[in-house]
């Protein structure tokens, strides 16, 4: 196997080092302390072609590889996992399911400027009785001919206040149980849809997570993606790619939290040295860097699994699976060697562990993931 990246994925890689150490990086402590969206950091991620990258330039799009788009994640997660997922979700989530699977005329009114950054999107699937368990969706999008009444509460949904255009998975037949799902698209500031209160997060915080409140919201059935029913069908297509997207942003968050520890170890001194040359500390470096490289080569391989047209449902579950834990336990350890001044602000660690967690838990839990493995294993 060739584990190279070619001259345009090392140009994309250098690009969004380049991004994350001089525009993410100096602001990025205040914007997780006060919650601040980083609405002009994020402009400049679509001028840059960051928020389209998988679209076809047919539709404002990069044009781009699902590899090259994990090693830019890869690269903003390493210093701000905000504006990461922000990226991620408009990626995975949005631009990609349109593409995919939405009409000629939603692709030129929705997902051209999506793609081009001009506008932001929200995926919304979670409800307060609906997280893992996406068929028991209470939100509900009746059939009244040439259009849908929209009523119901969606929650946990990233660029909830920030978005502009929100794909929205609701129940339309409820007998048909996962089959009477569809998913419409919903503009910002139509009649009765409102924002609900700014959640406050553990991590990840310059992200806005919001609930969303929909009273009677009047949707043309020209909006809905896909034939009548095919709502749950396209949820969890679409996840299975962005699952890729958050196994890349936890596989950053290690690997930046590794490489704040790493240049640490060389600098501070204790009993004479520095750290990295006592056993404890070299060998705990020696096993973050381990699991980094595991974890790396899993969402390496689910990329390219979508890019070769395979069935990717098990690569990317067992590549979120794994960067997650591996965030969690490399961002733990990095803190470790930094001793006391990890456990503050200023040295960043402590950030990079408040949001790894949430890794273990959006897109589908590390449970859920262990599901669909052991579902796909037992098969064969």
């Amino acid at each position: 196997m060739d584990f190279s990246l070619s001259e345009e994925q090392l140009m994309i890689q250098e690009a969004a080092k380049d991004f994350a150490q001089n525009q993410l990086l100096p602001g990025v402590i205040e914007r997780d302390e006060k919650q601040q969206f980083p609405k002009e950091l994020i402009k400049e991620m679509g001028n840059l072609g960051f928020l389209g990258m998988m679209v076809s330039s047919k539709y404002n799009g990069s044009d781009l590889d699902t590899l090259s788009y994990v090693i830019a994640l890869e690269e903003l997660s390493k210093i701000d996992a905000s504006a990461a997922v922000i990226a991620s979700v408009n990626n995975s989530l949005v631009c990609w399911g349109l593409e995919m699977y939405g009409s000629e005329t939603q692709k030129e009114k929705y997902l051209k400027p999506l793609a081009s950054g001009k506008k932001l999107g929200a995926f919304c699937l979670s409800e307060p009785e609906a997280g893992s368990d996406a068929t028991s969706q209470k939100t509900t999008a009746i059939d009244k001919g040439d259009h849908y009444i929209v009523n119901g509460t969606k929650n946990w949904i990233t660029n909830g206040n920030s978005a502009d255009i929100y794909l929205v998975i609701a129940q339309t037949d409820k007998e048909k149980g996962h089959k009477g799902i569809n998913v419409v698209i919903v503009e910002k500031g139509i009649p009765g849809f409102e924002i609900g209160p700014k959640e406050n997060k553990l991590g990840i915080r310059a992200s806005d997570t919001h609930s969303l409140l929909f009273n009677d919201v009047i949707i043309p059935k020209e909006n809905r993606i896909g034939d009548d029913g095919f709502g749950f069908k396209f949820a969890m297509k679409t996840l299975a790619g962005g699952r890729i997207g958050i196994a890349a942003q936890a596989l950053g968050i290690a690997a930046g939290a590794y490489e704040l520890a790493l240049k640490y170890s060389k600098q501070r001194k204790a009993f004479g040295t520095e750290i990295s040359n006592h056993q404890a500390i070299a060998f705990k470096l020696a096993d973050m860097h381990t699991q980094i490289e595991a974890a790396r080569h899993l969402v390496y391989k689910a990329a390219w699994d979508k890019d070769q047209g395979n069935n990717y449902d098990l690569s990317s579950a067992i590549a979120k699976l794994h960067a997650s834990q591996v965030a969690m336990d490399v961002s733990i350890e990095a803190i470790q060697i930094h001793g006391g001044n990890g456990y503050v602000k200023d040295y960043h660690v402590e950030r990079f562990m408040r949001d790894a967690k949430i890794t273990q838990i959006y897109e589908g839990t590390s449970e859920i993931q262990k599901i669909v493995i052991s579902r796909k294993i037992l098969k064969n």
